[in-house]
């Protein structure tokens, strides 16, 4: 399993050849307010590529959510969107799996011959103002298989981060609310640690966007389980120590931690286990 620790730089191989083709996803759900914004930030970035479409899944919502898409859909050809009307999981995390796994679905069956996809939240985290040029720069760079960037003016998605010594959830383990501000500042100590290129290294993260190499993720599914048995042991062992606690299964309310853990942490570590694929978090704020 590849989750070394140590930094990589910016002395990798790289190609003139300017990406082909992405699919830009995204589960949507009471996500009208972010929509118009949302929606323009899509369109810088896939100026990026020669080619892109937008697949959407959307649940039951109680605003104007899909309005927008349908209104949207008329203009932009680009935009496929699923309504779903099954009966949805009592657990949040299942329901995402269930969106991003429909996305991800979609690209294996009609657009195999990509190159990317991103998975990216529809909410306010990116309808700030995006900065397409601070991912355009790692796209012809061959040292990551999936990756994030930092958000402004803090990292704020620990539910998705998997990083030594901490390397499950922080839900799953006592003094959660404790640990979400030290591994806050444990990440962000280490991303300002990097020198100028490089990027960190990590099991799983998200924060928000992430873009995918599809061939090394094309055998994954997004999981909103507790998957403890994808991880060794001796990770597990470790994140036991750093938090001074055995793992926990509690039901916070917001969160079930017997039933539930972040999906993005299951679709990551199967990239790792099956493909070896290199998980990497960028320093620079890709939305600011």
């Amino acid at each position: 399993m590849n989750t070394d620790d140590t930094t990589v730089n910016a002395n990798t191989k790289t190609t003139t050849i300017k990406p082909k083709k992405c699919c830009i996803c995204g589960p949507v759900k009471n996500c009208g307010p972010y929509l118009d914004r949302i929606f323009s930030n899509i369109e810088k970035i896939g100026e990026l590529f020669d080619d892109y479409v937008i697949i959407m899944y959307c649940d039951k919502s109680n605003d104007n959510t899909l309005e927008k898409i349908i209104e949207y859909g008329k203009t932009n050809r680009r935009l496929m969107y699923h309504v779903n009307k099954q009966k949805v999981s009592p657990f949040r995390t299942h329901r995402i799996a269930k969106a991003r796994n429909f996305c991800i679905n979609k690209i294996r069956r009609d657009h195999s011959d990509f190159d990317f996809f991103i998975m990216m939240d529809c909410d306010d985290v990116n309808c700030k103002t995006v900065y397409p040029e601070v991912l355009g720069k790692y796209l012809h760079r061959d040292d990551w298989d999936a990756l994030s960037f930092q958000t402004f003016p803090k990292y704020y998605d620990i539910w998705a981060l998997s990083i030594k010594p901490y390397n499950f959830s922080y839900n799953h383990f006592e003094n959660n609310v404790v640990f979400y501000d030290i591994i806050q500042h444990h990440v962000t100590k280490l991303l300002n640690m990097l020198k100028p290129g490089e990027l960190l290294p990590c099991i799983s993260a998200f924060n928000g966007f992430a873009i995918y190499r599809i061939g090394r993720f094309r055998n994954c599914y997004y999981d909103g389980r507790v998957r403890f048995n994808l991880l060794p042991k001796n990770k597990l062992v470790e994140h036991q120590r750093a938090a001074n606690s055995l793992m926990v299964f509690k039901d916070y309310g917001n969160v079930n931690g017997l039933f539930e853990d972040c999906e993005h942490r299951a679709f990551h570590l199967m990239g790792i286990n099956k493909n070896n694929a290199k998980i990497r978090i960028s320093p620079e704020i890709l939305f600011r």
